[in-house]
């Protein structure tokens, strides 16, 4: 088992404001698990009685609308938590977490969780900043699905999904989203989404190949943002 001591991706999240002595009373509780491609870390509406580091991998975090599709609000990456927000307001999660890729998550118990936060005024604060972020995030993404066309959504989650996550060698973008989970983050129908993907692909701002979509002009792929 890993040591959080040493584990680089602390750093990426509000672990980083615990010493060396929490560390490690969150190494003693702590549990590692791999989550295979496919495979949910939690599901809407369960009791996770803790949150989850990443140590590895991407993860999507969807919300299930009343159609029955799957709507995706955001992509979690290593170095990220998840589950503080349900741990503090002591409810069942809201969204779904499934595993975009093979992934390596670490699982700390609400017990250990909350005796650092009353302990450590800097871990707290960091955490509730990560909440308070999250719901900046929710508030625009509210108006930009009110106020933005699925065009400009799709332009927008294309240059999000490169600047985030990189490109392979090949250029394309790293991430690989069926086209049911590209339309899942515009928030549009599947049918729509292949459409204009299509017609990115004649304007010559993006290439198509199976799975893989490389953007071949970005600055034309902007300004559809607008």
């Amino acid at each position: 088992m890993s040591k959080c001591e040493q584990c680089i991706v602390r750093e990426f999240s509000s672990l980083k404001t615990l010493n060396k002595e929490e560390l490690l009373r969150i190494a003693d509780c702590k549990s590692s698990y791999i989550i295979k491609k496919g495979e949910p870390i939690f599901t809407e509406g369960e009791n996770v009685n803790g949150i989850f580091c990443i140590k590895d991998g991407v993860c999507k975090l969807t919300k299930l609308s009343p159609n029955g599709n799957d709507h995706i609000l955001k992509l979690i990456t290593k170095g990220e938590l998840l589950g503080q927000r349900s741990m503090i307001s002591d409810e069942p999660v809201n969204l779904s977490a499934v595993a975009l890729e093979d992934m390596e998550v670490c699982f700390i118990p609400k017990t250990e969780i909350m005796g650092l936060f009353n302990q450590n005024n800097k871990f707290s604060m960091d955490v509730m900043k990560a909440i308070c972020g999250d719901l900046k995030d929710a508030d625009d993404h509210v108006v930009a699905m009110a106020q933005k066309s699925v065009k400009q959504r799709l332009a927008e989650t294309l240059i999000y999904l490169n600047d985030a996550f990189g490109i392979n060698d090949d250029k394309s973008l790293k991430i690989k989203l069926s086209r049911e989970e590209l339309a899942g983050m515009v928030g549009t129908a599947t049918e729509s989404c292949i459409r204009l993907l299509s017609e990115f692909n004649k304007l010559g701002v993006i290439e198509l190949s199976g799975k893989k979509i490389t953007i071949t002009d970005m600055g034309r792929l902007d300004k559809l943002t607008n």
